[in-house]
C-alpha cells in the first residue's frame, strides 16, 4: 500500500504543489505550523530519511534548499527552518517552516493554522513563482 505522500505525488490526492523535479516533490502542509509550511519529499517511497543512499540524501537536501530560498522570498520571516521528524507518515520528508523566532514552531502541540483553500493556493503559487 502506498503512503499518502506517494498518492499525492501520483495525483490521486489533491495538494498545493510548490515544486517538482524528476526525483522530488514539494507541497504545502495541510496542517501548517506557519504560513508557507512546506513538505519536501523524495518520490522514492522510503520510510526513514537516513535509509536513502548518500546521493539521494544529498539531492533531497539540495532540492529542499531551492524550495527554502523561494519560501524565504515569498513569506516574510527571519529564516526558514528545516526539520526532519517523520513519525506520522511512513515516507521520508523534510518540513520547511518560515520562522520569526525559535518558539515559532512546536511540533508537540496539536496547534496549527487554519487557512482557506484560496489562501493555501495563493501561498503555494507565490512560493512556486520564486523557484529557481
Amino acid at each position: 500500500m502506498s503512503s499518502i505522500f506517494s498518492r499525492i505525488i501520483a495525483g490521486e490526492i489533491p495538494c498545493y504543489k510548490v515544486a517538482e523535479d524528476e526525483h522530488h516533490f514539494a507541497f504545502l502542509d495541510i496542517n501548517p505550523k506557519a504560513i508557507g509550511h512546506t513538505l519536501v519529499v523524495p518520490k522514492q517511497e522510503v520510510d526513514y530519511i537516513f535509509d536513502l543512499d548518500d546521493e539521494s540524501t544529498a539531492a533531497l537536501h539540495l532540492f529542499a534548499k531551492k524550495v527554502a530560498k523561494a519560501i524565504g522570498e515569498a513569506i516574510p520571516c527571519r529564516k526558514v527552518g528545516s526539520f526532519v521528524l517523520g513519525l506520522d507518515v511512513p515516507h521520508a520528508h523534510i518540513h520547511l517552516i518560515p520562522l520569526q523566532d525559535e518558539s515559532s514552531v512546536n511540533f508537540a502541540s496539536g496547534q496549527h493554522l487554519s487557512l482557506s483553500s484560496e489562501e493555501m493556493q495563493r501561498i503555494a503559487d507565490s512560493i512556486a513563482q520564486r523557484i529557481k
